[in-house]
């Protein structure tokens, strides 16, 4: 008895050609190179996170009346400190020489 396995077929991939200045190119083969990463791996997650970004900065939310107001009420309340702020505030900064 033969039973044949079929492989899914690899995702279709486009092509994208891009003409950059030499020291653009360089500088993004040096990051690449920094992260194991190849030139067209770390240019397409830099696209892809810089295009998920943009869209993501312009989702609109739609809530109620209600919410909205509710929401407009808490963003314009004095904020209520509590220890946990306190003791974030009282923290050395990182920055600060000790």
């Amino acid at each position: 008895m033969s039973s044949s396995t079929t492989e899914p077929a690899a995702p279709r991939r486009d092509t994208l050609n891009l003409r950059i200045p030499s020291a653009d190119r360089n500088l993004i083969d040096q990051a690449a190179a920094a992260l194991g990463a190849t030139r067209t791996d770390f240019i397409l997650r830099a696209a892809r996170r810089a295009a998920e970004e943009t869209l993501l900065d312009r989702a609109v939310l739609c809530v109620s009346p209600e919410a909205y107001e509710e929401f407009l009420r808490r963003l314009e309340a004095p904020a209520q400190p509590n220890e946990r702020l306190r003791k974030t505030l009282q923290a050395p900064t990182p920055w600060t020489p000790t």
